[in-house]
């Protein structure tokens, strides 16, 4: 068993918490504020650093300090997108990184973004990278709140779904969640549910205490005890704890935040006259400058053509009317044009259909020539590899048919299955896969294909040699 003195108790013998069973069944750390939760946080992490792959979603910047001493890795999300930490998130696992998330610079809604970003990319890792991870959450009745409050609904539900899949879902993927919370009032009870190891410090609001009593299989009336500890105390049970209430007295730490706290500091004597011709002297305004006359943006490109257009044919006299059918390979050309993009594979379908109707345009075609649904089809089929002959066969024509029926995000995926199949090559990749479905989340493509054969449109087999998949109504196999 490895263990680690995590305090002392009533009687000053250790109190240790066994790390391998707190992997396996989470921890939940109460106290209002000033009862000591950081200070068992960082003495948690101190005591682990060596011994398990750390995260810390950091709200108020006051573990950075751990980089000092254990060598943490401070990701500062200010500079960083959603996709970047959601990537950032499968590599921590994959290199077995020690993280410490520092939210401290962005606001409450960018906060439950990155943190829900970043949490996400680490489920999704690969099964490969399933290690040990101990997930400590700071304020987290901040990420899992049990009320919407001054975000967004977007951001608290990406944020309370990625603290869901911690709590609930993270154990078999080698995530261990830690949460710390003010108060259990403002945590999402499926959330707090999940932990089956506590530390309950200092709490005065009856409501939290009445909570935190039947976590612990305490009475009601015995509640009142938790006002009475001290700073630092805690209420210890779980089976990496203690099978019984037991108190805790956290020990010392190595390292401290940077943020202190208040400390009395004696009032220098100044005279009431000096300080009002400090406090009131008068601030010197400056003249704005003057606005310049605001002009209207210019059109946009596909704008410009349609005037132009519209210009020549009020100048020049209109000939006869001549009904001019668009060439199929002409259009299958843009479209091919549209997919040999750089970055074409993650661009958003409207911009890539704006992109083959201003082609369109400059090859003299009507911007509307090709509507968004066929081009989508016709871009999907580029993409799973056909040219423009297959593309008429009557066996693509059935994969096509079997493809309107489900969602758009997922036909390009089930295509490219087609496509493979029907060339009885091997099933595409995870990369190519994500590729199919505009994501650079390899987890997220993988879901695809149990989404699809939930479809029964395909059946997935995962065998030694490498995943095989067959269509349904096809006879199509990959090899």
């Amino acid at each position: 068993m490895t263990s680690i003195v995590l305090g002392q108790g009533r009687d000053g013998s250790d109190t240790c918490i066994d790390l391998p069973e707190l992997l396996a069944t989470r921890l939940l750390v109460q106290g209002n504020s000033g009862s000591g939760k950081s200070h068992l946080l960082r003495r948690l992490l101190e005591q682990t650093a060596t011994l398990v792959q750390q995260v810390m979603i950091d709200p108020e910047g006051d573990f950075v300090t751990l980089a000092d001493h254990y060598g943490h890795l401070v990701i500062d999300v200010e500079d960083q997108s959603e996709a970047s930490l959601r990537a950032a998130g499968e590599r921590v696992r994959a290199h077995r990184a020690s993280v410490v998330l520092n939210l401290e610079q962005v606001e409450a809604e960018m906060q439950l973004r990155a943190a829900g970003a970043f949490l996400n990319g680490m489920f999704e890792a690969p099964r490969a990278h399933w290690y040990p991870v101990l997930v400590v959450v700071d304020e987290a009745q901040l990420f899992a709140p049990v009320a919407g409050g001054d975000t967004s609904d977007e951001a608290r539900r990406l944020s309370l779904g990625a603290m869901t899949n911690l709590m609930c879902r993270g154990r078999k993927r080698g995530l261990a969640g830690v949460i710390a919370t003010q108060r259990l009032a403002k945590l999402a009870k499926n959330v707090a549910a999940e932990a089956s190891n506590f530390l309950m410090g200092r709490t005065f609001l009856d409501i939290d205490m009445a909570r935190a009593a039947d976590l612990l299989g305490m009475e009601r009336r015995a509640a009142e005890s938790f006002r009475d500890l001290a700073r630092g105390q805690f209420m210890a049970l779980g089976p990496a704890l203690s099978r019984r209430p037991k108190l805790v007295t956290i020990g010392p730490v190595t390292t401290a935040s940077h943020a202190t706290g208040p400390v009395l500091v004696p009032l220098e004597p100044v005279s009431a006259e000096d300080l009002r011709d400090i406090i009131l002297e008068p601030v010197h305004e400056f003249t704005p400058r003057a606005r310049r006359e605001s002009r209207p943006p210019p059109p946009d490109l596909l704008a410009q053509l349609d005037a132009y257009g519209a210009e020549r044919e009020a100048e020049e006299p209109a000939p006869a009317a001549v009904v001019v059918e668009a060439d199929p390979d002409q259009l299958w050309s843009l479209v091919a044009e549209v997919v040999a993009g750089e970055g074409s594979d993650y661009k958003p379908l409207a911009t890539l259909y704006q992109d083959f109707q201003l082609r369109a345009r400059i090859q003299g075609l009507s911007r509307n020539v090709l509507e968004l649904g066929p081009f989508h089809r016709m871009l999907a089929t580029i993409r799973a590899g056909l040219d423009r002959e297959r593309s008429e066969s009557g066996d693509w024509k059935q994969a096509q048919a079997i493809a309107a029926t489900l969602p758009e995000d997922v036909q390009g995926v089930f295509l490219l299955l087609a496509r493979t199949a029907l060339d009885g090559e091997t099933c595409p990749g995870d990369e190519a896969l994500a590729r199919a479905y505009g994501t650079h989340s390899l987890g997220r493509a993988r879901r695809q294909l149990n989404y699809l054969e939930e479809r029964e449109v395909i059946v997935l087999q995962e065998t030694p040699l490498g995943r095989r998949v067959a269509i349904v109504g096809l006879g199509w196999q990959t090899a």
